[in-house]
């Protein structure tokens, strides 16, 4: 159970009904997880909902490896929800049931594609270390470009605003999803 109800309809101030409206019509199609909490303040929902609709689904990062991204990030931080909610959209990109089961088991993925293999290593060195090593950064610049690199960082750090909030506030798991993550 989390430690904040979600809000009803009815309950919902002008802001607050404002903010869930605009989620709902948009790409997301509904209000879950961390978007409930949010809710509850309208400010920060609105402009965290707006930083995510452009991580997710409007930056230059193809959808392949913001899912990656997004799956490092939520095994980091062990935010059940986000890696139940984001293994289908993953799978669905493309990324390999073996390189997330990998990722879930903090075991070195077996990628085949240098661009994957960047974004997790790139992903993994700003959570365990918080720095990008120079080798490391050139790479990825000279593989993924400064943008896509940018956006990349950009994605890590709304993905661990999502995660903090999960662990947080205890958000669960919701139907049918399973907890994966130890």
């Amino acid at each position: 159970m989390s430690r904040v109800p979600a809000l009803k309809p009815e309950d919902m101030s002008d802001a607050q009904r404002t903010i869930h409206d605009a989620i709902v019509n948009g790409p997301r199609g509904r209000v879950e997880g961390p978007l409930k909490i949010w809710l509850h303040s309208p400010a920060l929902a609105d402009k965290a909902q707006q930083l995510g609709q452009f991580a997710r689904f409007d930056s230059s990062l193809e959808p392949r490896l913001s899912e990656l991204a997004i799956m490092v990030t939520g095994r980091f931080w062990g935010a059940q929800f986000e890696w139940s909610v984001h293994k289908p959209f993953a799978l669905k990109a493309g990324i390999s049931e073996e390189i997330l089961d990998a990722i879930r088991d903090r075991k070195t993925p077996p990628f085949k594609n240098t661009d994957e293999r960047i974004v997790h290593d790139v992903s993994r060195a700003l959570h365990e270390t918080h720095r990008i090593g120079d080798a490391l950064y050139a790479e990825a610049v000279d593989v993924l470009g400064q943008q896509q690199v940018i956006d990349l960082v950009g994605l890590l750090g709304y993905y661990t605003l999502i995660s903090m909030t999960i662990n947080a506030f205890e958000v669960p798991l919701e139907g049918d999803q399973i907890a994966e993550l130890d």
